[in-house]
């Protein structure tokens, strides 16, 4: 049995997880929410988005399920021995990917499929120095004669992945047709909804999307099996590992960086709203203070104590992983700390206009608390604009993180990130030949996830935002309500709010 290792962004990731799933019942007991987010759910470009997010989120989570592998007993150990556990910490994904060609390290780049190495090294071929390319040592190992076989069976790996990626996807679209038949009772309606498209969800889009999804991974897994797909680095290692590693790190950095930024963010900006005078004076007195310094000089200064911190402390961390982890999350906490002063101004231009209405006049004039007046009235009435800031801003911090890693001031060296890839590429792109293929992968794989991210935090913000809301003719037409009333479709898009509460 492992010893599994509870991290700090492990517990915070899981924490956000299970206050993700809270979020969706209380949705599911509101009407109001369920109305709003129901129309994010009608959004084609969010939906296909969503898919997307999934899967990465679902990657990120196996990344945090860390624990220590347990070493076989000593030889002439007793047999009351105390268990030994490896000193190295390995994660779920580690576990589901040992044995394959990404765990296996090369001696320097290779390039994608390749079965040679990128440069040359000194062989003795019949006790003779010769100049050549050697073999790979954890790749197309299977191939006598690669000039001969690497096409043909590259092609039939493809073929295998393809086909195995096309059977995951069919049988995610009969499960969803089976639920789709459940629910409207009609098979017939059901195949209408999922193959015209005349669902008031895109099922359709979000099937195309999926099946995309899964010829994907399903060729790289194929791919995989006995070639660095996506070549490998300097030191050896292999690309697409390196890259599904650091999802993890982006996930952390955009979500538990956006968490921190919330307390002073809603603290300040609505106490400064709803109090007025001094007490606004001294807030905009610091967050201008702020926003005066540099964002990047004042995260690398506050990154550089914290390193000397943790450089002072050594011993406190059993671990290298607890060490580059801990980093982490106070990296999260110092961006968050820093950052939060745009979203204060906001929430404080909300309550000054807020504070003036007339529900909370009469809850002052009946001698209701401050407190209470800005939990319960205050508070859920801006809470639009934090799950919008929050859904915007996790783009922009994933891509942060890149830039602070390639300054230097980022993650811990021995953690996999997408700015650390890029960081490590910046010399490649002037070599001849030229290494191009860590610097993609980070590309795709950064571009997959903030595009996704940036799509459906649009979404959320038009269906959040009453000034920003609209309707799609077409699908108004699929509906029947064209020509009606503009009561109608208010009453057919979900019961409008009423004068004090949060759409």
């Amino acid at each position: 049995m492992p010893k599994f290792v509870f991290l700090w962004t492990d517990i915070a990731l899981w924490l956000m997880v299970a206050g993700a799933l809270a979020y969706v019942w209380h949705v599911r007991r509101s009407p109001n929410l369920r109305a709003t987010w129901a129309r994010v759910a009608r959004d084609t470009p969010a939906m296909c988005s969503a898919v997307i997010l999934v899967a990465f989120s679902v990657v990120g989570l196996l990344d945090s399920v860390h624990y220590r592998p347990l070493l076989p007993p000593a030889p002439g150990a007793a047999a009351d021995a105390p268990p030994v556990y490896a000193p190295a910490v390995r994660s779920a994904l580690d576990g589901l990917l040992a044995g394959t060609v990404l765990t296996r390290p090369e001696k320097t780049y290779s390039e994608p499929l390749a079965a040679h190495q990128f440069t040359k090294e000194t062989m003795l071929v019949d006790d003779k120095p010769v100049r050549d390319f050697p073999r790979l040592r954890g790749a197309a190992l299977h191939l006598t004669d690669p000039e001969k076989e690497r096409g043909g069976d590259i092609a039939m790996r493809l073929g295998w992945g393809l086909a195995a990626g096309l059977a995951v996807a069919l049988a995610g679209a009969v499960l969803l047709f089976a639920c789709l038949t459940r629910a409207t009772g009609s098979a017939s309606h059901a195949a209408e909804e999922l193959l015209a498209g005349r669902a008031d969800i895109p099922w359709r889009a979000m099937t195309i999307t999926f099946a995309l999804l899964c010829l994907t991974v399903g060729a790289l897994a194929g791919l995989s099996t006995g070639y660095h797909a996506l070549g490998t680095d300097r030191i050896g290692n292999d690309v697409l590992w390196q890259a599904l590693k650091s999802i993890r790190t982006a996930l952390v950095i955009g979500s538990l960086t956006t968490l921190a930024m919330l307390p002073p963010a809603i603290i300040f900006g609505i106490a400064a709203g709803y109090f007025k005078g001094k007490v606004d004076d001294a807030i905009q007195y610091l967050y201008t203070t702020i926003t005066s310094i540099p964002g990047v000089l004042l995260v690398a200064a506050c990154a550089l104590m914290m390193q000397v911190y943790i450089d002072n402390h050594s011993d406190l961390f059993d671990t290298s992983a607890a060490r580059a982890d801990l980093r982490l999350f106070l990296l999260c906490m110092i961006l968050g700390l820093t950052g939060w002063a745009g979203l204060c101004r906001l929430l404080r231009a909300e309550t000054l206009k807020l504070r003036e209405l007339e529900y909370v006049q009469a809850a002052r004039a009946f001698g209701v608390s401050h407190w209470r007046i800005m939990t319960r009235h205050l508070l859920p009435n801006v809470a639009h604009l934090v799950l919008i800031t929050v859904v915007l801003e996790f783009s922009g911090l994933v891509l942060y993180e890149a830039v602070l890693s390639y300054l230097g001031i980022g993650v811990d060296p021995s953690m996999n990130s997408f700015g650390s890839m890029i960081d490590g590429a910046r010399l490649e792109m002037s070599r001849d030949p030229m290494i191009w293929w860590n610097l993609m992968t980070a590309f795709l794989f950064m571009l997959a996830l903030v595009l996704a991210a940036n799509l459906f935090a649009d979404a959320v913000r038009d269906a959040f935002d009453p000034r920003t809301r609209r309707y799609k003719p077409s699908r108004l037409a699929r509906l029947g309500f064209l020509g009606r009333r503009p009561e109608a479709m208010l009453a057919a898009d979900g019961r409008a709010s009423k004068t004090g509460e949060a759409p």
